[in-house]
């Protein structure tokens, strides 16, 4: 798969391609079956298979702090798409200007002159364009004349529950990590690089490993039983809080402090992977850092419980 960020890095598409439009938080079960059926029109028509995102997601570029919170930033996604059978994955800067293009010149200017798209997969609820004018019946009469088709696909359920990147913030905001496991199709799990802190856990006599969460919302806060990968080839447990730290700093930034079971070892800079299996508790604030000490080694046995009884992880 190819990272293409703007039109202007899009090499000309002669033969034309398939293309999906959406935010794609998430990359969840329903994302995958669009993905999917995008593909194997791709396949049929010997086309490369495009994926178009926008980056902030348009609610961020119009709410910015009120915008729902993210369940996965760009390179979280674009390690799920690398999974998926995409070829391409176009990343459109939304700004002032592409909000302000109307829906007719989208499809003209963009969708036939730089993609020149034959096949188009596209939720039955998407709009686009200035306004939101652009919808699913402009892009069919359009498609008619300019010579694409049109495919929509309809909602994707599990357990007669219709799976969305909202119903997963929710499920997470409520610890159900079960719940968001079944729509995700896999553990949620969040990305980066380990970075220096404020050595704060080695001190209390539990080293942890930060990542800066580089994100505006989280959906998930607290701690919880986790795995991490992206050290070596393994799966290593631990136990992580994920927060605003109210003991120790009380920030507005969020962190993802998470403490290896039975690991010392150097790993700042190493770009890894947090997958959250339990939700132990909600994150508080200690009168002393002695409460919080006695705290977390009860967290690491909880979570030590949680894994001798989940042999699998």
């Amino acid at each position: 798969m190819r990272l293409i960020r703007g039109l202007n890095h899009l090499e000309p598409l002669r033969n034309g391609c398939v293309l999906t439009i959406g935010n794609f938080d998430g990359l969840h079960l329903g994302h995958q079956q669009v993905i999917e059926k995008l593909a194997e029109r791709g396949r049929s028509l010997n086309l490369p298979v495009v994926a178009m995102v926008f980056e902030p997601q348009p609610l961020e570029y119009f709410l910015g702090d009120h915008a729902p919170s993210r369940l996965t930033r760009l390179r979280e996604k674009t390690i799920q798409f690398a999974r998926l059978p995409i070829d391409e994955l176009l990343v459109m800067p939304f700004n002032r200007t592409v909000a302000d293009v109307d829906a007719e010149r989208f499809i003209r200017d963009i969708l036939i002159g730089k993609l020149n798209i034959k096949h188009l997969v596209i939720g039955d609820d998407f709009h686009f364009g200035k306004a939101r004018r652009g919808n699913f019946a402009l892009l069919q009469h359009r498609g008619q004349e300019l010579g694409f088709t049109v495919e929509a696909t309809h909602s994707f359920e599990i357990g007669g529950l219709r799976v969305s990147s909202t119903l997963i913030r929710d499920a997470l905001g409520e610890g159900d990590l079960a719940l968001a496991k079944t729509l995700l199709g896999r553990d949620y799990s969040v990305c980066g690089r380990v970075a220096h802190g404020d050595k704060r856990g080695r001190q209390l006599g539990f080293p942890t490993a930060n990542l800066e969460m580089l994100r505006k919302n989280t959906p998930l806060v607290g701690v919880f039983a986790v795995t991490m990968t992206g050290l070596d080839n393994g799966e290593m447990q631990g136990v992580a809080n994920l927060g605003t730290r109210p003991t120790v700093a009380g920030g507005a930034r969020a962190v993802l402090e998470t403490h290896l079971f039975n690991f010392n070892r150097d790993i700042y800079g190493h770009y890894v992977e947090v997958h959250f299996k339990a939700k132990l508790r909600d994150e508080v604030r200690f009168d002393s850092l002695a409460a919080l000490k006695s705290q977390i080694k009860l967290d690491v046995e909880a979570a030590q419980a949680f894994f001798a009884g989940n042999s699998h992880g």
